[in-house]
């Protein structure tokens, strides 16, 4: 669509003014004219007719600066003897549902190599890209005392290893919390379509995974409400297993409610993601670092090294407040932070 198009203008003329008035100019829908040349116009007295014979050297036909200095030159500076005053009245469109962008040019550096974006690439760029521009993104932060969990999982990690044949990591423990924190606050875990809301009952968790060739996927947990922590272990590991695999089935990366990732995996402190559409929220997950924290304890405050996470959560603000989405991922923090240490795996 070409941006002279997005507008029909309707004319409507008054009657002959005077040399002093000035011609007020605006798009024909013939070709586009920036506000500065219709100034010039304007101020010239340059007449729609008129304007539209001054050839153009810009884009596309465009009259630019210099071709309406040019055209003066040869005009001539007096103003006509009577200059008409159009009033145009423009009705706007529909923005076009994918808008063109003028192409970014990329300044020469020297000893540059050009790569295309293979497939997988080019569809999450345009789900990210779209889903930026759908959901009004905001996020918040808390932090989570991690040590108990830390703690358990060193003590229980060697005899599932050796039952299960698999390893138990923090992710199905976080996700375990997650699934709980939704039922206290089931509108975290909606779609939007419209104004329509849609409440899922069921908790299907993405995860967000990083695939060998740098990629990313997200296949889901179904029904994390109705799965114990030893049954989201064992989701987890053979989701993950098959995606490193390319052995993911189109239902496995299908159906999900809300997304969580895992940033810490790379040693990062905490992230913003971008909302994984048509849901409203995900949660990134810090590295566990040590650090030294103030407890309060019945006895007086001390000072205490402790196992600590950031838990950011990026939730779409047309239908999540602030205070919904403040209040989950505090839930989160509370559920990890109150893990049950005999818990048997």
């Amino acid at each position: 669509t070409k941006l002279e198009d997005l507008a029909t203008p309707t004319k409507t003329e008054t009657p002959v003014a005077t040399a002093t008035e000035t011609t007020t100019i605006t798009n024909s829908g013939e070709r586009f004219y920036s506000p500065l040349v219709r100034s010039m116009a304007s101020e010239e007295g340059i007449e729609m007719t008129e304007l539209e014979t001054i050839p153009g050297s810009g884009k596309e036909g465009r009259v630019t600066k210099s071709d309406m200095i040019s055209y003066l030159k040869t005009r001539g500076s007096a103003p006509a003897a009577t200059a008409i005053k159009v009033e145009t009245k423009e009705t706007p469109t529909p923005k076009a549902a994918n808008p063109t962008h003028a192409p970014v040019k990329i300044p020469n550096t020297g000893g540059t190599e050009i790569i295309e974006m293979d497939r997988m690439r080019k569809l999450i760029s345009a789900h990210m890209t779209m889903s930026k521009q759908t959901s009004a993104h905001i996020t918040s932060f808390v932090e989570a005392d991690m040590t108990n969990i830390v703690h358990w999982r060193n003590s229980v990690k060697a005899d599932f290893k050796k039952r299960e044949g698999q390893n138990i990591t923090f992710t199905p423990i976080i996700i375990e919390a997650m699934a709980k924190a939704v039922k206290d606050f089931p509108m975290i875990n909606v779609s939007v379509d419209g104004t329509n809301i849609h409440i899922h009952k069921n908790v299907n968790i993405g995860m967000a995974a990083a695939l060998p060739d740098g990629n990313l996927i997200v296949p889901v947990i179904k029904e994390c409400q109705n799965k114990n922590i030893v049954g989201i272990t064992k989701a987890v590991n053979d989701l993950a297993t098959r995606s490193r695999g390319g052995n993911l089935k189109p239902d496995d990366i299908q159906g999900g409610t809300i997304t969580m990732t895992n940033v810490g995996t790379f040693g990062n402190l905490m992230g913003t993601p971008i909302i994984n559409q048509p849901q409203v929220a995900i949660m990134a997950c810090g590295i566990i670092k040590k650090k030294p924290v103030v407890l309060e304890l019945a006895e007086g405050d001390v000072i205490a090294i402790r196992h600590m996470m950031f838990l950011s959560l990026s939730y779409d603000h047309r239908v999540v407040d602030g205070a919904l989405g403040g209040q989950f991922v505090r839930r989160v923090a509370d559920y990890l932070e109150q893990f049950d240490t005999n818990t048997i795996v």
